[in-house]
């Protein structure tokens, strides 16, 4: 039985890890048909850049990162994955405070890839 709960925790750190990498990846999609749309063709601006998307976003990535890397910091005491994906968090919020257009654009991407990267090597730390 005591085997067992490790097992639990290790399988639900893996997963929060992997909906992590997917949640950037959904982010950096949303980045790029965005801003495509948007330029090119002028559709989608009021649902594509609505501002709580990025905001909801954020708060979930946070939340994500937070658990998952947080405790795999803790359990294998590498800080590298942390720092990447806190990074990678700080950019996506620093992309909040400009406005709409090719820097927020920049600034979002460059964090969903760190925060993709940190979940990535939390992984393989695990």
């Amino acid at each position: 039985m005591s085997t067992i709960i490790p097992r639990i925790r290790e399988g639900l750190k893996g997963r929060m890890d992997r909906l992590g990498v997917l949640l950037s990846c959904l982010c950096l999609l949303h980045c790029v048909v965005g801003l495509i749309l948007v330029a090119g063709m002028g559709a989608g601006a009021s649902f594509l850049l609505d501002p709580a998307i990025h905001k909801y976003g954020l708060l979930l990535a946070t939340i994500v990162a937070g658990a998952a890397i947080g405790l795999g910091a803790i359990r294998h005491r590498r800080a590298a994955p942390f720092v990447v994906a806190m990074t990678g968090l700080s950019f996506m919020g620093g992309a909040l405070a400009v406005g709409h257009g090719y820097e927020e654009a920049v600034l979002t991407v460059i964090g969903v890839v760190l925060v993709a990267a940190g979940h990535v090597l939390n992984l393989r730390k695990a």
